[in-house]
């Protein structure tokens, strides 16, 4: 078990030395370190423990030590621990909204993506509001870039060659884009993808490049189809009660450090993604682009999809889609 934990800091004072007051804040995550959601976690305790002057001590449980990605939303939520990184798509159980940033093709650019995450987007603020019901909140998000297909010895071009293949997913929306397409979606965890890759569980991954890289998929999978059908986000949450439980001094120094953390991952992902890529094709794997036509004939068999996200949301998903300008009309 890797577990990073800081020594508490000390205050001087002309009688001596005084140990200050620690509240602990225990964050999960099911990527390793190594991973850039990991190196964020790092920026953000960093920045924590700087402003609060080591009154918060930040613990970072990675490589879901404690809990896997599916486990997080209601180990914080119950307050078993007081913060954890989920992937937004854990949280449709309870908000089916969320899966919005999963709608094939919805997020194309990352003009689209930068406007609905920013703080007090319409966007932003329904899914936050619908999170929140949980028993955690949104510190802040965590980019993860598009979502990419993987395969072995033949790439995923067209809905044709999803026929009747297994596909490891991480969402129902998403699971039913590949059921659109022809496929078996399948959810896995993104901490047992590798296993389900390797003893062929599955035909068909999901993830996105940054994840390849991290977690060495390129040892179970040979070639990345770029379709970049979604927009993988993570979000970082806090137990309400642990949250409402500190001083607003305390609470602010949080938020300038999760600010700082935001801003840090979102503004280095198209590198961060490069670089993945980059090393996927150093490691032998190949890359496909797709053609205009074939990206035609993916969006060409999205609109069940839209249909169904409007049939889980009501009201919620109608404003989210109204917000971002979609055509809901079947």
């Amino acid at each position: 078990m890797f577990h990073r934990a800081i020594i508490a800091a000390a205050g001087l004072s002309l009688l001596g030395t005084a140990a200050i007051a620690q509240e602990k804040m225990r964050v999960s995550l099911q990527l390793p370190l190594s991973s850039h959601l990991g190196e964020n976690l790092i920026l953000f305790e960093k920045e924590v423990e700087e402003r609060t002057g080591g009154a918060i001590d930040v613990e970072i449980y990675d490589s879901a030590t404690l809990y896997k990605d599916k486990e997080v939303p209601a180990a914080v939520g119950s307050g078993a621990i007081e913060a954890g990184v989920a992937s937004l798509t854990r949280y449709v159980g309870d908000a089916p909204v969320v899966d919005v940033f999963y709608m094939p093709f919805l997020f194309n650019t990352e003009e689209k993506v930068r406007a609905a995450v920013a703080e007090g987007s319409p966007v932003r603020n329904i899914l936050e509001t619908e999170i929140a019901k949980t028993g955690g909140s949104v510190l802040y998000w965590q980019a993860y870039g598009g979502a990419i297909l993987l395969s072995q010895d033949e790439p995923i071009r067209t809905p044709a060659d999803m026929q009747g293949k297994k596909a490891r997913v991480f969402g129902k929306t998403l699971g039913d884009f590949v059921t659109a397409a022809g496929g078996a979606p399948t959810l896995i965890s993104g901490s047992e993808q590798y296993l389900a890759y390797q003893r062929g569980t599955v035909d068909v991954g999901m993830t996105g490049v940054s994840g390849v890289k991290s977690r060495k998929l390129w040892e179970v999978m040979d070639t990345i189809t770029k379709t970049n059908h979604a927009n993988i986000e993570f979000v970082v949450v806090v137990n309400n009660d642990w949250w409402a439980g500190l001083d607003a001094e305390t609470q602010g120094h949080i938020r300038d450090a999760a600010n700082v953390a935001q801003s840090d991952v979102r503004d280095r992902m198209s590198q961060i993604e490069a670089d993945a890529y980059a090393a996927a094709e150093e490691n032998g794997m190949n890359i496909v682009e797709l053609t205009d036509e074939e990206l035609t004939a993916w969006q060409a068999v999205s609109q069940p999809v839209i249909d169904g996200y409007l049939a889980a949301t009501g009201e919620a998903g109608q404003q989210v889609l109204d917000a971002l300008g979609v055509n809901s009309g079947s």
